[in-house]
């Protein structure tokens, strides 16, 4: 590999991904730049397990989406292995599934006809006991080198950090955004009803409770139609 090109095709990505506008465009330049960097890569994705339930990210190609949906509903596979220990610093790489059968019985043929011939996949980001990994899918057996682990790893390391940013800026925007509409919401049953803003938004909140409704929805029908009637 060169790896002045790698570098310097690293640090634009790294650009790239800062320059991204939500979460669902950095998630999927992450999965691109996968394909484009690592040598071997033919798919990849991002799989989140919500307690053995898998979620997947910006796929590139329909195998990482079925190959995640076999390990959740298998309930085997590299991910959930690695689930347990996912606070700490992990990676896989799987050279050839076809020798995998004793270790994961039912989804290594299953991967196989997918057309899975390696794999590999680095701890991304830990939430809430939520494990998350970025995946690298390969057609081919032994595809993924150390070369291609080291690449991987470097890319992970990135993406972690510009996924947790991008994360946390789409929080803040829906933070402000649902603090906006409370806030128009209460002045509009201020006045119509000669309430306190205390008081207010204690009416938002009941509803919301009574009603087992978020209290931004709750706002967002006052500000739409006047009032909870």
């Amino acid at each position: 590999m060169d790896w002045g090109r790698f570098a310097q095709q690293m640090a634009s990505m790294a650009r790239d991904l800062l320059a991204q506008e939500s979460v669902d465009a950095t998630l999927e330049r992450i999965t691109a730049s996968a394909t484009e960097l690592v040598e071997g890569c033919d798919a990849a994705g991002i799989l989140v397990l919500h307690d053995k339930k898998v979620e997947t990210l910006a796929p590139t190609h329909a195998l990482v989406t079925e190959s995640d949906l076999l390990q959740q509903q298998l309930g085997e596979g590299p991910c959930f292995d690695a689930a347990p220990s996912s606070r700490e610093e992990w990676v896989f790489r799987v050279a050839d599934l076809t020798v995998e059968h004793q270790r994961w019985p039912a989804f290594a043929p299953q991967a196989q006809a997918l057309g899975v011939g390696s794999m590999m996949g680095f701890l991304l980001f830990t939430e809430e006991g939520d494990f998350g990994a970025l995946n690298f899918y390969s057609r081919k057996v032994g595809a993924f080198t150390e070369t291609s682990e080291l690449a991987g790893w470097l890319l992970a390391s990135h993406a972690a950090v510009a996924f947790s940013s991008a994360r946390t800026h789409a929080q803040m925007e829906h933070a402000v955004a649902t603090r906006h509409v409370i806030g128009e919401a209460m002045g509009i049953l201020m006045g119509s009803h000669r309430l306190t803003e205390e008081e207010a938004f204690n009416v938002l909140r009941r509803y919301s409770q009574a009603n087992n409704i978020k209290l931004r929805e709750v706002a967002r029908r006052v500000c739409e139609e006047g009032s909870l009637a």
